[in-house]
């Protein structure tokens, strides 16, 4: 059964008291949050998501870039990834929201080489890629690339590239996880009577405990709410989340930028994500113009923060020729753009949630009734629908919490940043 879009009128929305009990509590209602609550209530869990904003997904997730790849340097991020892409393409007959709009645009990411060091780190990747099953990632030389891309530069060597990539509306995406999990009767495959709401403008104090010290609810800025099980998505906040309970979470939360420039021509709206294997610099066609971004391995860490802010000198790294980031390494209409004057533009931030090791928390923890779906390192868009799923499964007893690659208790070994 499907629901006409002219009838979704969004998530469930906790007017006046909290419920004094549920299935399940997740903390946070960002894209995590959101796509755990859809999974949960498809499995017939009465679900309360709490949201300290009074909106949802518009901290972290609204400031994402809004793409998913395939083109991942481990089995394990790449099987969510796949999973999820899965459910976008099919997210209508998945969620039963008849024409639910999520902005889909397959149109690539193209990882380009400008050095010889480069080019041989991507065709080991590629070559380990098809080793994991993926073999539609096409190695184009200088030359090849160029003749379908001409706007790239003559100093790139060696370029990777996977059609199936793309861009999505990531917060489409989390209100469609939101308003499907808000009508789990509707959902396709959906057991029991599971329903999602959302309390917004609701901060989590404390925890409710059992005689045995496991969780057993939470305690709000409205109340409390008891609950056999808790999942913390709280994306940046994650880890002041989890201290609240007496568990260490190494979260990281670090600054993210992306430069958006609303109207910009030269822009090619059908082509790929272009990013720069030495610099990490990339952009992304939208609206009428695009998205730069570029992951400096240098910011530091910080608190999580609620207005995140912005440093224009960002946005000269990827415009200003003269950058040893600029994206006029990339392609030479860059500098165009800079000598004509550049356009109007804007920085928009969020709080990338790393772990030690750059890959999710998802399951249990040490502490008896509290679960973990969280820390995607930039990643939680793309790995949004296998990440939720699994941690509703291991939740539910479903799959084994001890042979689950992202527990919360894995060896941990240290990763360098991905570009993006």
């Amino acid at each position: 059964m499907s629901t006409p879009r002219d009838e979704v009128r969004g998530p469930a929305i906790v007017e006046g008291a909290l419920p004094s009990a549920v299935d399940l509590v997740i903390i946070g209602g960002g894209i995590a949050g959101a796509a755990s609550a859809f999974f949960a209530a498809r499995a017939g869990l009465q679900v309360l998501v709490i949201e300290r904003r009074n909106e949802i997904a518009s901290l972290t997730t609204a400031a994402a870039t809004g793409a998913f790849r395939l083109q991942h340097d481990n089995a394990e991020e790449l099987a969510l990834v796949r999973e999820g892409v899965d459910l976008y393409l099919n997210f209508a007959e998945r969620t039963g929201l008849d024409d639910w709009d999520l902005g889909i645009r397959q149109q690539g990411y193209l990882f380009c080489s400008r050095t010889d060091a480069s080019a041989a780190k991507a065709r080991d990747l590629v070559e380990l890629q098809r080793g994991f099953g993926l073999d539609d990632v096409e190695l184009l030389s200088g030359d090849e690339a160029r003749a379908r891309w001409p706007f790239l530069a003559p100093s790139i060597v060696q370029a990777r590239f996977r059609a199936g990539d793309g861009f999505i509306d990531q917060v489409a995406l989390a209100r469609g996880y939101a308003a499907a999990s808000s009508r789990a009767s509707q959902i396709p495959g959906a057991t029991g009577s599971g329903h999602a709401q959302y309390a917004l403008s609701v901060e989590v104090t404390g925890f409710l405990r059992g005689e045995s010290g496991a969780i057993t609810g939470v305690e709000t800025s409205r109340g409390g709410v008891h609950a056999p099980a808790v999942m913390i998505a709280a994306g940046p906040w994650s880890g002041n989340v989890a201290a609240l309970a007496g568990l260490t979470l190494p979260i990281a939360p670090t600054i993210r930028q992306k430069l958006v420039i609303p109207n910009l021509p030269v822009i090619d709206q059908a082509g790929p994500m272009t990013i720069d294997d030495e610099t990490g610099s990339h952009w992304r066609p939208a609206g009428a113009g695009c998205y730069a971004l570029r992951t400096d391995p240098a910011t530091p860490a910080g608190p999580p923060l609620l207005k995140v802010p912005t440093d224009d000198r960002y946005a000269h790294a990827l415009l200003d020729p003269a950058s040893p980031s600029a994206l006029a390494l990339l392609a030479p209409f860059w500098r165009d753009v800079w000598s004509a004057g550049l356009p109007a533009w804007h920085l928009a931030a969020g709080q990338y949630e790393y772990t030690p090791d750059h890959r999710p928390f998802i399951g249990a923890t040490e502490v008896a009734g509290l679960f973990v779906n969280t820390g995607y390192s930039g990643h939680g868009v793309m790995c949004s629908g296998g990440g939720a799923r699994r941690a509703i499964d291991l939740l539910l007893g479903r799959t084994d919490q001890r042979t689950e690659p992202f527990r919360v208790d894995r060896p941990m070994h240290e990763r360098a940043r991905d570009v993006l």
